[in-house]
């Protein structure tokens, strides 16, 4: 049966998510148990003496990739599972009997090629993720990939072909399938603020599995903001002691390299921003001499977004002094596990200079030389320590800010800003606020004083109202308007979850399954086969079920339907 003939009200036969970019499968019953033979086949036996060997090659790291793959599939598969009534008509009896079972009687993992050295860093397509997934009628599992990735990749589909059985076991219903899949974009990411709020570091963890298990590969972790300053530093200690929030609300330096670790284990490149010159209020607890225009009150808003205002003064020696320091001490220790930097640039609020004393004006032509001097130096430092420079658009867009190559440019504001930014030959990051921001539609988190001011915001709904649906999020195309010759330039994108209003009590409501839509975007592709996009009715039970899913991992995803939309086909479709 292939995809495309797939009835509505039967979901389950390819209820995959993301979608992969060939899929065929039939209706045998196949059961699997703990016992079932695993073997993982390195690319040559010419080189097993580097897995045993030598610690920094990308083939010592595929072992552990895949053995950690393997672990964590039969987590899925025998402890995080579901019973699927949900997706089957009232009181149908849709289980398999239990009696004269087949089971799955091995699974071979065969490595096609030699990982890549930089198998932990990679730059934006580096690694093939591309994998083929079979498995017959009669049992056999085989699951084939250049890289250990792409094996991480296929064994997260083959988990998801399983349910749990009331009775007990694990089955399919599926059998015999076959699956080739692979990417549609090379950058597929969540931008997660921990400034705002403090997330410990297993709620981080927690964000990567789930991540993983919807094939994303970038965490975006937006780490240091105006409100509080998390992140240890050793050169700089004060930063974080006189910044952070709370005793316990730090990120240590050997916290930073476990979650860096912990990610690329699963295929997730996780890299931190430090946002620049604007939104760095918080240094001023420990250097105040560096920063112009904090916290001015009542009036913050003139000089900045949120409160508390406060920019790094731009033509202050000191400032590059710090910033060597800072960046000296931060990013040889982020190299060995990210590939990127976020030096921010978005926001910058020219009116902030008037009060610095550095520069005592807000004339964008005075302003523009100085940020231009800003990025080159940071830029210089980034690629120093080995990695590559990302910003906000603005520094290119607005600031016009002339940058290397290299630079990925990470877009927010609009799908045009795509297009300005491939014809001025970046690469380049999607993210339009209003489709990919999933903390939108909280209402305001400001107060209003009462009178006019009050009146004026009623009912207080926030800048990016209203919420961004899952169904909205599914209906961005990252190319759009993207001229044919330039497509190459859009590396993905990501979805934001900023902190204002989200913490560790319900981070997984605002970010799963809506997420989910973001991640079959950037990897399947919005359009169909046809070139059409892709179909809701489609879509949603396969949304649904994956919610489900996620939610046996421990998760607390929100549904996505009510049980009766689900099991009762395309009865709930408009």
């Amino acid at each position: 049966m292939k995809f495309s003939s797939v009835l509505l009200f039967a979901p389950l036969a390819a209820a995959i998510w993301p979608l992969p970019s060939s899929y065929s499968s039939g209706d045998g019953v196949l059961w699997i148990g703990p016992n079932v033979d695993v073997t993982y086949n390195p690319p040559s036996t010419n080189h097993s003496a580097d897995y045993a060997s030598n610690s920094s090659s990308g083939a010592a790291w595929s072992q552990i990739i895949v053995q950690k793959a393997i672990h964590r599939t039969y987590e899925t598969l025998f402890t995080q599972n579901f019973v699927p009534w949900k997706f089957h008509p009232r009181n149908e009896d849709f289980e398999p009997p239990t009696g004269n079972q087949t089971f799955i009687s091995s699974i071979v993992l065969e490595q096609t090629a030699v990982d890549p050295e930089n198998v932990l860093r990679p730059l934006a397509g580096d690694v093939d993720e591309s994998y083929d997934l079979s498995l017959t009628s009669a049992g056999t599992a085989k699951i084939t990939a250049k890289t250990s990735i792409g094996l991480v990749r296929g064994m997260t589909t083959f988990a998801q072909l399983f349910f749990q059985h009331s009775s007990g076991g694990v089955y399919t219903t599926l059998a015999p399938v076959t699956i080739s899949d692979s990417p549609k974009f090379p950058h597929r990411g969540l931008n997660m603020d921990v400034s705002r709020n403090y997330f410990p570091v297993f709620e981080i963890k927690k964000m990567i599995d789930s991540m993983a298990f919807t094939k994303f590969n970038r965490l975006h972790l937006h780490i240091t903001d105006a409100q509080s300053w998390p992140l240890e530093i050793p050169a700089l200690p004060e930063l974080s002691a006189k910044g952070k929030y709370c005793p316990g609300c730090v990120y240590t330096s050997e916290d930073v390299s476990d979650i860096q670790l912990y990610g690329a284990l699963q295929g997730i490149e996780v890299y931190l921003e430090i946002d620049m010159p604007g939104h760095t209020s918080s240094i001023h607890f420990s250097h105040p001499e560096l920063v112009a225009a904090f916290n001015v009150q009542p009036d913050w808003d003139t000089y900045a977004a949120e409160p508390p205002s406060g920019t790094l003064k731009l033509n202050d020696s000191a400032v590059d002094d710090f910033l060597d320091t800072l960046l000296g001490d931060l990013l040889p220790r982020l190299a060995p596990y990210a590939a990127y930097f976020h030096t921010g640039g978005d926001e910058v609020n020219q009116n902030a200079y008037l009060l610095d004393e550095t520069v005592q004006s807000n004339d964008t032509d005075v302003l523009q030389p100085l940020i231009q001097d800003f990025v080159d130096a940071n830029h210089a430092r980034v690629r120093a320590a080995g990695l590559t420079p990302v910003v906000w658009e603005e520094m290119l867009l607005f600031w016009n800010v002339t940058m290397g190559d290299d630079v990925v440019v990470q877009t927010w504001q609009s799908n045009e800003a795509v297009v300005d930014t491939v014809k001025r030959g970046h690469k380049v990051l999607v993210g339009n606020y209003n489709f990919w921001y999933l903390d939108c539609g909280k209402g305001q988190w400001l107060d209003f004083n009462p009178g006019d001011s009050s009146a004026q915001y009623w009912p207080y709904a926030d800048y990016c109202s209203p919420r961004k649906s899952w169904r909205l999020m599914y209906s961005l195309d990252p190319l759009d308007g993207v001229p044919a010759n330039a497509t190459d330039l859009v590396l993905g994108g990501e979805c934001h979850i900023w902190a204002e209003q989200t913490d560790p009590v319900n981070i997984d409501t605002m970010v799963w399954p809506r997420a989910c839509a973001a991640a079959e975007v950037l990897w399947s592709g919005p359009k169909d086969a046809e070139g059409q996009n892709r179909s809701q009715v489609e879509a949603s039970p396969r949304l649904s079920e994956m919610r489900e899913r996620l939610v046996a991992r421990g998760v607390g995803a929100e549904p996505i339907q009510m049980p009766f939309c689900t099991m009762n086909g395309t009865q709930c479709a408009l």
